[in-house]
């Protein structure tokens, strides 16, 4: 077997196309209809529903780090329940202790800075296509769970706190993420000839559009899910939680079988981690 197939063997991450940007706010979403859902419909309330998803969360990324590559329906299963773990924490800092929306904002976006700072200082890059040891994947998703934290704040500061509403939330956070598509396409297009390594503006690009894609996710939840006097349709989380999980299912099912998304690590990168 030569060096190429065993660098694509060990990736860890999908390769980023529309159908990943896609179940990643599918993902955000179902980590706010289903929190809200386990927490209020079945009753296992804040406490319950955080223990509960931490285990699950916990088993899934011991089978993630177990196998050798990226295997589509273990890695967004992780997604899922990182999603729904991130959304918890946030609710239970402002819910049970009481911490205001502004200072869990700020917390979450220190901690993630420094995660971010940390995983550079050891590895010299944040690009998600070198996830290729145990200690990348770990910074990996770290910052993944930072981001649902800080996005599931910064959703409800904007929602609910600034009393901006659910469908504005939408506008404003996707209007966020395509200014940032845009400086991509732009700063792409000026670059022109293709390098080895990947250039740091599509890095800051990607974990942008990240983090922004959680409060996105969250606020579509919200107004899908939420009364009609809260701003929403009313859709109820239940529902709304079934149709976008069986959507995941689909999409999942289908790169499973198509291989779409998959991508060997960048040579360069891959060679400096062995």
């Amino acid at each position: 077997m030569d060096t190429l197939k065993i660098r694509e063997m060990l990736n860890k991450v999908p390769r980023i196309t529309l159908y990943f940007w896609i179940i990643k706010v599918l993902c955000t979403t179902v980590g706010e209809t289903a929190a809200d859902y386990l927490n209020e419909t079945l009753h296992f309330g804040l406490t319950g529903t955080s223990l509960v998803m931490g285990v699950l969360l916990l088993v899934v990324l011991f089978l993630q780090f177990r196998v050798r590559k990226y295997i589509p329906s273990i890695y967004w299963l992780a997604v899922v329940f990182i999603s729904v773990v991130g959304t918890l924490i946030t609710d239970n800092l402002t819910d049970k202790l009481g911490v205001p929306l502004e200072t869990t904002t700020i917390i979450f976006s220190i901690a993630l800075v420094l995660t971010f700072a940390i995983w550079f200082a050891f590895e010299k890059t944040l690009s998600v296509h070198s996830i290729v040891t145990s200690r990348r994947e770990t910074f990996y998703w770290l910052a993944i769970l930072f981001t649902f934290a800080l996005g599931t704040a910064a959703g409800d500061l904007s929602a609910e706190k600034f009393k901006f509403g659910y469908l504005n939330s939408i506008y404003i956070f996707g209007g966020m993420i395509a200014v940032v598509t845009a400086v991509y396409q732009v700063l792409r297009k000026m670059q022109g000839a293709k390098h080895r390594h990947q250039p740091f503006y599509a890095i800051l690009a990607f974990w942008l559009a990240y983090i922004l894609t959680r409060p996105l996710g969250a606020s579509i939840g919200d107004y899908l899910s939420q009364d009609k006097d809260a701003g929403g349709l009313a859709l109820g989380p239940t529902v709304t939680s079934g149709i976008f999980l069986a959507t995941i299912l689909v999409l999942v099912i289908f790169l499973s079988v198509t291989k779409n998304d998959e991508l060997p690590p960048e040579p360069d990168e891959t060679a400096a981690a062995r």
